[in-house]
């Protein structure tokens, strides 16, 4: 596999400005799979700010693995700002992390609807000492092209929640 530099640079970027400020991170996702957790370790010496990765691809993992809610899941559905901001809350307090991300979406090429269409994803950023920033992005393309852009943008809120 050809090493991806626009991910690499990223992630080497978002672990620069976690290291500065001595903050470990964690991930919650859903629609990557693990990418996020994949763009940081490519990052040689990551270990000293990751640590560690919550791929919860069902409803049942995000509850059982992040302590999600049956009732925000069937209120508002895993692709809401709602789930996505439990999950990150649920990724720190299951870690040592200081920082998380948490991501759900639609990634098709099927499941979407008209309320969540395909490149639909929600995406929240936490601290331990702040509320979750969450945002609802619609992406654009295949499902590669919208699972790619949704790592881009959790290592880049990464970067800015850091600097």
């Amino acid at each position: 596999m050809a090493l991806d530099m626009e991910l690499y640079d990223l992630a080497a970027l978002a672990g620069a400005c976690l290291q500065r400020r001595g903050w470990m991170m964690a991930t919650a996702e859903s629609c990557t799979g693990g990418w996020i957790g994949q763009a940081i370790t490519m990052v040689p010496g990551s270990s000293a700010w990751f640590d560690r990765g919550f791929i919860t691809y069902t409803n049942q993992a995000k509850q059982d693995m992040l302590g999600v809610r049956a009732q925000t899941l069937g209120t508002h559905g895993a692709v809401s700002e709602q789930t996505v901001a439990e999950m990150v809350a649920g990724a720190l307090r299951f870690s040592i992390a200081q920082v998380a991300v948490a991501v759900s979406g639609v990634a098709g090429p099927a499941g979407g609807s008209p309320e969540k269409p395909v490149g639909t994803v929600c995406l929240a950023l936490g601290r331990r000492d702040a509320a979750p920033v969450c945002e609802t992005l619609r992406l654009p393309g295949d499902r590669d092209a919208i699972r790619r852009a949704t790592v881009v943008s959790a290592l880049q809120g990464l970067v800015r929640m850091a600097q």
